[in-house]
Parts: structure tokens; C-alpha cells; sequence
């Protein structure tokens, strides 16, 4: 299973995030990002285009997770490490490893992590 972990300033549209999403590269099972950015239009919207479910990562999941990257823009609320980092490895489940760090857009609004786990 591959996890895009998406995260996003508030101006970012759906734009933003198929850039980012193509500069990381590949196909993805399923979108995530932190429950209280998923009921915004654009990730609602791209995961729609995508045809892949929106995963809501609840907040307590994400400060845990250990991301090899750090963004300044991280609000404390999410830990302080990379969200979209961070919302893939949560999403993807206990296993998962990242196979592609933080992919900035080139607005700078938007982020892609993708995170895989092995079913088998």
C-alpha cells in the first residue's frame, strides 16, 4: 500500500497539490493529511481526482511519528517534524517506511511524503 501524506498552507489550491504530488513521483492507494486540514476543498478534491480514499489522521497520531525532515512552517500542533511526513507513516500503518521525503511545490504551498507498507 502507498500513502501520499499531504500537507498545506491555507492559499494552497488543488494546483499546489498535483504539483507536488507529481514532483514526488507515482501512484498512490490512498491520501492523508491531519484531521483538521481534511475538509478542506482542494485535498478533498484532489483525492476525488485521484480516485483514491482522504485519510483524516487524527492529531495524537501525527506527533509521534519520526520524519527525517523538519519544516519551519509546522505549527506545534502537529509535532513539529514534516506533516506530510508524518501523515503518511500514520496513515500507512505500524511497518511503514517512507520511500519519498518531503516534495515541496514550486508556489511553496504545498507538500507530498509518500509512505509504503507491505500487506503480505
Amino acid at each position: 500500500m502507498r500513502v501520499a501524506g499531504i500537507g498545506f498552507r491555507a492559499a494552497a489550491g488543488v494546483g499546489s497539490l498535483r504539483d507536488a504530488m507529481a514532483r514526488a513521483g507515482g501512484s498512490v492507494d490512498i491520501v492523508a493529511t491531519a484531521e483538521d486540514k481534511a475538509a478542506a476543498a482542494p485535498v478533498q478534491e484532489f483525492a476525488q481526482e485521484l480516485g483514491v480514499d482522504l485519510v483524516a489522521v487524527p492529531l495524537a497520531m501525527l506527533a509521534p511519528q519520526r520524519t527525517p525532515t523538519r519544516s519551519g512552517r509546522v505549527p506545534a500542533r502537529y509535532g513539529g517534524g514534516s506533516l506530510c511526513e508524518a501523515a503518511a507513516l500514520a496513515a500507512a500503518g505500524r511497518g511503514a517506511v517512507l520511500t519519498v521525503t518531503r516534495v515541496i511545490s514550486a508556489d511553496g504551498l504545498a507538500t507530498v511524503a509518500i509512505a509504503e507498507r507491505n500487506e503480505g
